[in-house]
């Protein structure tokens, strides 16, 4: 059976706007200051010169004086070697980069699109398949759709759409599988691709932008992957992307290229048109031979050469002014007269259920399809349906907890309350709460996993930044509660602590808040980097020098000045205080009794509390402080995802 005829034929497959969608951009340039460098004048000995210097800025060139159009129904092709510019150009039609750095106009149907409208009626497909491992295909798009489709849509009305994207995509004999990972098996790379592709047009998008969607696979997926690429664009949609080196069956797919040489047009055009044009260069593509290919390598040696691809590019300039007479005043481009509310009104409804937009409320529509608690309750859900299916990561969790646990009670097994047992008391008090700080590490692999997942759904407002971290500090307090429990239950009487059921109640307490501020503490570490390994560097000397100046190993009346601020700062101070003063603090506690007859305490629990200089808070406000500070980097790691995470260039 061919591929087409496993794709089952959309029962939409010819719709098309009575108006059509035209995406224009004009003489589109941008570029980067690469560093600065001071020079002197020629004449810095002359006296009028002597105090002047002068800076100069090395700049790069990523895009130069770059126009075109796409078009509604067409795939336009980005083409080039490495470095070209091909994602830098399809990020500024994306508006993806800063408009103070990107010059020129992008705009569709002669108006400039608004950042929120553009991001309702447009997807951007990342290069790299971020999906959720565990989940099958179907519950992949059903948890994109239950994201981007409004609220006021029926369950119905949803699971209708991911089936019609199922079969759009040629996905029905993979709907139930996993998509799988390096050690799980699952779909094929082409299918993932093609799951990476519906996630962003579920909401019926009608530009979708690509950054290079068949990188990596073989040549028959590649063609799989653009011939659904043509059918989407084939529906009604704008279909943009970058292609690094596409195979000629590929380009027999495109319906307009443009060829990038150092971020210049060496081409713009039909790829019809592409041998005429070479031949009217003076370079005829030879018998047999692949004419993209041939192209590529054509520029690609004018560039090692004096002069480079200025030959090309100026022929190709004065090719352009010709064919852009004839082409702008076409019956195809007149729907650049019709304002895009007009326009998408043509369009109508996918399947007579869906509108990308109600164009009578464009001006207050809501930037998202659900309210934060929804976006809560969606994400949740995700969550747990991806983990349940890998238990064993939780068991392992549970399991270090009872391994450290069982290693502190035997260790500390039944302190006595001579000095050599009241300091091994407190030194157990430090360790405990340090190793649940080291423990908590492991989110940051978990956070890192995720993190890009976040930043392409955020970016096309799937649900908030607000809501994210909701669900994340929500979803962890259940496994916390059940760390706590089992490591104060394994400790408390064995170590041989006093104080009875409510002393236990309150060392449990101190326990989970220390989980609670060590998870948020190394998530919001997870929030400020970019690679797990970058994590642990940041994250393990922090935690060392809060121990270091926690008031265990240096009392804080010993602590320099200099260093003071960073002891009230410590995370692990206030729950380390917390447990001492639960032991100690105690008006008749007597440690130490003297001898007979009159017995008199030589040393109460509240001498150790004076010794270790403990006396600035109650163990109620090192609680709350503690659970405070777990709040405090939660919101820090929210400031750091809304303005760390936008996935835009300067």
């Amino acid at each position: 059976m061919s591929y087409e005829d496993d794709i089952e034929e959309p029962n939409n497959m010819m719709k098309t706007s009575i108006t059509p969608f035209v995406l224009a951009f004009s003489n589109l340039s941008y570029s980067l200051n690469t560093g600065t460098k001071m020079t002197l004048p020629t004449s810095i000995f002359s006296r009028k010169y002597t105090k002047k210097l002068h800076k100069s800025s090395k700049e790069k060139i990523l895009l130069n004086d770059i126009s075109g159009e796409a078009r509604e129904g067409e795939i336009l092709a980005i083409l080039g070697p490495s470095g070209s510019g091909k994602s830098t150009l399809l990020d500024a039609l994306a508006n993806r980069i800063s408009t103070k750095s990107l010059k020129g106009s992008v705009t569709m149907n002669g108006e400039t699109l608004e950042v929120g409208v553009l991001k309702m009626i447009s997807a951007y497909v990342m290069q790299d398949d971020l999906l959720f491992p565990m989940l099958t295909v179907e519950e992949t798009l059903m948890f994109s759709a239950e994201f981007r489709l409004p609220r006021s849509f029926s369950k119905t009305k949803k699971m209708a759409r991911v089936q019609a994207v199922i079969d759009e995509l040629g996905l029905r004999n993979a709907a139930n599988t996993l998509i799988g990972d390096e050690g799980h098996r699952g779909i094929s790379g082409g299918e993932r691709r093609r799951v990476s592709i519906g996630v962003d047009i579920i909401h019926d998008p009608i530009m979708l932008f690509l950054d290079e969607p068949i990188s990596g696979l073989d040549s028959s997926c590649a063609y799989m992957v653009v011939k659904v690429l043509q059918r989407i664009a084939r529906t009604g949609r704008i279909v943009i992307m970058s292609v690094h080196q596409p195979s000629s069956r590929v380009v027999g797919l495109l319906d307009q290229m443009i060829f990038l040489s150092q971020g210049e047009t060496v081409y713009y055009g039909s790829p019809t048109h592409l041998s005429l044009f070479l031949s009217d260069f003076g370079h005829p593509i030879p018998e047999n031979e692949d004419r993209a290919e041939f192209m590529l390598d054509l520029y690609s040696g004018l560039e090692s050469i004096p002069g480079g691809t200025k030959s090309i590019v100026e022929f190709n300039k004065l090719r352009q002014k010709l064919v852009n007479n004839q082409q702008f005043n076409s019956d195809y481009s007149n729907g650049l007269r019709v304002s895009i509310k007009q326009a998408i009104i043509s369009r109508g409804k996918l399947n007579d259920s869906i509108n990308v937009i109600d164009v009578a409320q464009t001006s207050t529509i809501s930037k998202f399809a659900n309210p934060f608690w929804v976006e809560i309750v969606i994400l949740v859900k995700r969550s747990l349906t991806n983990s349940k299916r890998v238990p064993k990561v939780f068991m392992l969790q549970i399991g270090g907890v009872v391994f450290i646990g069982c290693i502190l009670a035997s260790v500390y097994w039944q302190l006595d309350k001579t000095g050599r047992g009241i300091e091994e008391r407190i030194g157990f008090f430090a360790f405990i709460v340090t190793t649940i700080f080291f423990c908590s590490t492991d989110v940051l692999a978990v956070f890192l996993q995720e993190r890009y997942i976040f930043m392409r759904e955020t970016t096309y407002n799937s649900y908030r930044r607000s809501s994210y971290v909701l669900y994340h500090s929500i979803l962890v307090i259940p496994s916390l509660f059940i760390f706590s429990i089992l490591l104060a239950s394994l400790t408390f009487l064995p170590v041989g602590l006093d104080g009875g059921f409510s002393s236990f109640l309150f060392y449990f307490f101190a326990i989970f808040a220390s989980f609670w501020s060590a998870n948020s503490l190394v998530s919001l570490v997870s929030g400020l980097v970019s690679q797990v390994t970058l994590g642990y560097i940041v994250v393990m000397p922090l935690i060392g020098s809060f121990l270091h100046l926690s008031g265990f190993f240096i009392n804080r009346d010993r602590i320099p000045s200099y260093w003071i601020w960073f002891h009230y700062i410590s995370a692990v101070k206030y729950p380390y205080q917390a447990i001492l003063l639960n032991e100690f603090d105690k008006p008749n506690m007597c440690l130490l009794e003297g001898v007979a007859p009159d017995r008199s305490c030589l040393l109460f629990g509240l001498d150790i509390v004076r010794k270790e200089d403990a006396t600035d808070l109650s163990k109620w406000s090192c609680f709350w402080i503690t659970l405070a500070m777990g709040v405090f980097y939660r919101i820090l790691l929210y400031i750091s995802l809304l303005f760390g995470s936008r996935n835009k260039r300067k």
